[in-house]
């Protein structure tokens, strides 16, 4: 997986009110940490964030995040938004090492139909979209594909039977369900058969 090169800028005002004056010009407040060195306050321009995780590997990007002329390898590790804009409204990232495992959540992809969708009209619920997972940096996945085509009516796919890269271990409960395969919408909305041998009960009072 190739590093992206982001530039940042060092030593941002703290403070909310500082803050929101970056975030007015369309510059987003952050925070840069990792073992063995001190947080790093910066700044990254919206447009150059954007731009930087635009690739196949999303929010997972490897990047080389230069600050003050020095270049650190880095992933995002947590995002803040804005509650209502939903825009960045604060970034961290995290120096890592290409040989050291992180934990990073992996987005999930479906591939194929299942068995029963097409003979049943079941439906196909994905539970989660995306598998934490405990990996090196550079044998990250884009994503991890998880195949339904000979899923039926009331399977689950649990987390432990994901197939994940070589090195790769998924993080969480093994009896998570990932995936599962419900009845059709209508048999679901189907009222139960009354059964003509049971008591009738009183009849509704007039509205």
């Amino acid at each position: 997986m190739a590093n992206t090169t982001l530039s940042a800028e060092i030593g941002r005002t703290t403070g909310s009110a500082a803050s929101r004056r970056l975030r007015g010009t369309d510059v987003i407040p952050g925070v840069l940490y990792g073992h063995g060195m001190s947080p790093i306050s910066l700044s990254v321009a919206r447009r150059d964030l954007r731009v930087a995780l635009s690739g196949p590997a999303g929010f997972n990007t490897i990047l080389d995040l230069t600050v003050d002329g020095k270049s650190y390898p880095a992933i995002v590790k947590e995002l803040q938004r804005h509650p209502v804009r939903r825009t960045v409204s604060h970034i961290d990232f995290q120096q890592i090492n290409m040989s050291e495992e992180i934990v990073v959540s992996v987005p999930i992809r479906l591939e194929g139909t299942a068995k029963a969708v097409i003979a049943e009209g079941a439906m196909v619920d994905p539970a989660v979209d995306s598998i934490e997972i405990r990996t090196t940096p550079a044998a990250m996945p884009n994503e991890i594909v998880i195949d339904i085509t000979n899923m039926t009516i009331h399977d689950v796919i649990r987390l432990d039977q994901v197939a994940l890269p070589k090195g790769a271990v998924a993080v969480g409960d093994p009896e998570m369900a990932v995936v599962t395969v419900l009845t059709s919408r209508v048999e679901a909305a189907r009222p139960a058969a009354v059964d003509p041998a049971a008591p009738a009960g009183d009849a509704p009072a007039a509205s």
